[in-house]
């Protein structure tokens, strides 16, 4: 069996935590904004440059079956932080919208057992305040530097070697960096640096999804976004570099993983694999034995009990998910089930999914009426544009014409073993019905433990369906601001932002 060296210490120390602070492992969470899981080296992608993760993935766990909650950047981050579903954070459910009061945080509870915390880059991150005006989010971390941009580099990751630099040394610590790149609109190109980050990606060399159409434009709208995953992949390696000057990087967990899918039609935020499936790269000399593959089905909520028990920890009552440490140890499963939702993104929406541990997906939609398009700012983008214009000849392919696809069906199931992209929706199918209604089962169950429910006053589309931010009838570039009385979001009926029951894993 395969083992992780450190698990012996952490399961058998008894001792106060401020005795044995020095053998704890460190944590470096590096996020990337908008980037599907197979849009780097490690996962198949020889077409995009990221020869620092690829290092880390060669030495490290490449995990395979790790799905986010929510393909949408706030929702995503704050169950990341949290360790529960969007649904139960509260209005954080929605796009750029507070988490409920008193909910603990795993960089909270890192920090009240001895770690340095810090935030670097894209933060994206706000909570209620309590009764009595405090807010518990402030309570996280001991340093912020927020949003990241330096002269000459606006991707979000700035001020990262810093922040590890000027670091402590005499505790242990915990470092949330979360880049902006790759979200549009695209400014790596302009802030390109050779000498640092090597060529342009060219656009005949991209890989074009079967869900857009191969265009000279579309392709140079993918190399853009190539350049930003690359740009990201520099500084991932600049803080490993540094870790290891340090001498520190053994004993540090480093995971390398994205928020959501890529800024694309039919990726960010779909429950499909191309928008909830996320790369998760995990890197840790000094306790992985034994680097390689792992199949296991994980689910991002059990990112923070993970990295609390090799802090020696407790999760906090209040996280639904569950340690991901047998799956890193020798891929002996944890979880049956993973799931997630989409609730509104710029367009209304609240769809769910359910995967298990085999390989099937299945997807409740209580909106079929609407497309399912994707953000403003990929409805906007070159790409979007293109595939507007093979519609208006009747030219898309039946996976390109899924993204103007309304009504859509108001349930989906895939087996992506055989159908990795999600193409053929099997719920008329005589050979899945069993699975069908299992899945349906499963999916009933945790929408009812977990206080999940439709919202009656859905929050309206704030942004064009055709041309995304640029409204229609004027030209003009659409400036919305988010009405606050906006409070029926999904679960609040049912207060299940106070609920911590996980439903079924």
């Amino acid at each position: 069996m395969r083992h992780i060296k450190s698990l012996i210490l952490i399961f058998s120390l008894t001792l106060a935590s401020t005795a044995w602070a020095d053998e704890r492992p460190n944590f470096v969470i590096f996020i990337a904004d908008d980037v599907s899981w197979n849009d780097l080296g490690c996962y198949g992608n020889a077409a995009a440059r990221t020869p620092r993760i690829d290092g880390l993935a060669s030495r490290g766990i490449v995990m395979h079956n790790a799905y986010l909650t929510a393909s949408s950047c706030s929702p995503s981050r704050a169950s990341i932080m949290l360790g529960r579903y969007p649904h139960n954070t509260g209005l954080a459910s929605e796009l750029h919208r507070p988490w409920a009061a008193g909910l603990p945080t795993l960089a909270e509870s890192l920090r009240t057992s001895g770690y340095y915390t810090a935030q670097a880059g894209k933060y994206h991150m706000s909570q209620v305040a309590d009764a009595d005006g405090k807010v518990r989010l402030k309570q996280a971390f001991d340093r912020e530097e927020q949003r990241g941009r330096v002269e000459g580099n606006s991707g979000g990751h700035g001020n990262w070697l810093k922040v590890t630099r000027e670091r402590p040394r005499d505790k242990p610590f915990f470092f949330w960096f979360a880049a902006l790149d790759a979200h549009r609109d695209w400014d790596g190109d302009k802030e390109w640096s050779a000498d640092e980050y090597g060529p342009k990606h060219a656009a005949e060399e991209v890989i074009v999804p079967p869900y857009l159409v191969d265009s000279l434009q579309t392709r140079q709208d993918l190399a853009s976004y190539y350049n930003e995953i690359t740009r990201f992949d520099h500084f991932v390696g600049k803080v490993v570099d540094e870790l290891r000057e340090q001498g520190v990087l053994d004993n540090t967990v480093v995971m390398v993983m994205a928020d959501n899918g890529r800024p694309f039609p039919r990726a960010k935020t779909r429950l499909h694999d191309s928008g909830m499936k996320t790369p998760l790269v995990v890197h840790w000399p000094q306790g992985i034995q034994e680097a390689g593959r792992r199949d296991g089905l994980v689910s991002v909520i059990d990112i923070a009990p993970t990295l609390l028990e090799l802090a020696g920890s407790q999760p906090t009552e209040t996280m639904q998910g569950l340690s991901m440490l047998p799956v890193l140890v020798n891929d002996k499963p944890t979880r049956s089930y993973a799931f997630s939702e989409h609730n509104w993104h710029d367009y209304e929406a609240h769809g769910r999914s359910a995967r298990d541990a085999s390989g099937w997906l299945y997807i409740r939609n209580a909106r079929p009426e609407k497309a399912w398009l994707g953000p403003a700012d990929a409805v906007t983008s070159p790409s979007h544009q293109d595939l507007q214009t093979a519609q208006a000849a009747g030219k898309l392919t039946p996976a390109q014409a899924d993204v103007f696809m309304a009504p859509r069906p108001a349930e989906e199931l895939y087996f992506t073993q055989s159908d990795p992209q999600q193409i053929e929706n099997l719920v008329g199918a005589a050979t899945a019905r069993d699975k069908l209604d299992e899945l349906r089962a499963v999916m009933d169950r945790w929408q009812d433990e977990t206080g999940d429910s439709v919202p009656q006053n859905y929050t309206p589309d704030f942004y064009d369906r055709v041309t995304g931010y640029i409204d229609r009838e004027t030209g003009e570039r659409i400036n919305k601001l988010r009405e606050r009385q906006y409070r029926d979001v999904a679960g609040f009926d049912r207060g299940a932002e106070t609920i911590n029951a996980s439903g079924p894993r």
